[in-house]
């Protein structure tokens, strides 16, 4: 099971979780993920709301302000509380839980970058010189250990695209305009990498999951959409893909 960018939306993430039958009550794995029958991929950018009424809603406030100290504090709090129960889900199951490192990700660890949304809205809560505060550091170090991509055979997952440039967040990333438009202007880059399939994120579909059959690849950033991906793999352990389907939830 593949499950789009988060972006501090846990409530719509563990929804989608549970749909597939992959956490229990206690946020815990379930057994057929912890026999590993089920795997569980999560595509990256754990953090950062997209929007300000999603701030308002991750903080409960009626109206969230990035320059409020207090406010960033709350986002910063709350976001940290469900990072802390999303480690311990992927401890519980280590073998079967797989996150990627989404370039927001990045951005809270290095500190380089500050992101923000065609909107104007600025990601402030976790920039200490800005009003917000440092991600504990036990959170730190478990991002920190994140891998910039899966692969099962030939079946990739990445958090952008099959690109190797698209997987380090520097100033040639975000100077890139491929790395939103890749899966329109040339999908043949899959073909291209010598995949059979891959799985991104980064860029968010309105309309749910694309699935592109013809140029082997699906887009996954759609939790807001509420979809998540489903992909069947044969048993041989070559990472051969039988199936693969967009799951409403």
């Amino acid at each position: 099971m593949a499950f789009g960018d988060v972006h501090a939306d846990f409530e719509t993430l563990w929804s989608a979780l549970r749909a597939a039958s992959c956490v229990d009550g206690a946020f815990l794995p379930t057994p057929p993920v912890q026999a590993g029958l089920f795997q569980v991929v999560i595509i990256g950018d754990l953090v950062h709301p997209k929007n300000e009424r999603e701030y308002a809603r991750l903080t409960g406030l009626p109206r969230f302000d990035m320059y409020d100290p207090e406010h960033l504090l709350l986002a910063a709090r709350n976001q940290a509380a469900q990072l802390d129960l999303l480690r311990a889900y992927q401890a519980a199951a280590p073998h079967a839980v797989h996150i990627l490192l989404g370039n927001h990700d990045d951005a809270v660890l290095n500190g380089s970058y500050t992101l923000g949304t065609s909107g104007g809205l600025v990601h402030l809560e976790f920039d200490p010189e800005r009003g917000g505060v440092l991600l504990p550091e036990h959170l730190r170090n478990w991002i920190a250990g994140f891998p910039r991509e899966l692969r099962v055979g030939a079946v990739q997952f990445s958090h952008v695209s099959p690109l190797p440039a698209h997987t380090h967040y520097d100033d040639l990333f975000y100077a890139d305009r491929s790395t939103k438009h890749w899966f329109r202007d040339t999908p043949e880059y899959v073909e291209m990498a010598g995949l059979d399939f891959g799985v991104y994120g980064h860029t968010q579909i309105d309309d749910g999951i694309l699935l592109d059959q013809d140029h082997r690849f699906a887009m996954i950033d759609a939790l807001h959409a509420r979809e998540y991906l489903e992909l069947m793999l044969g048993d041989s352990g070559d990472g051969t893909l039988q199936a693969v389907r967009a799951v409403p939830f």
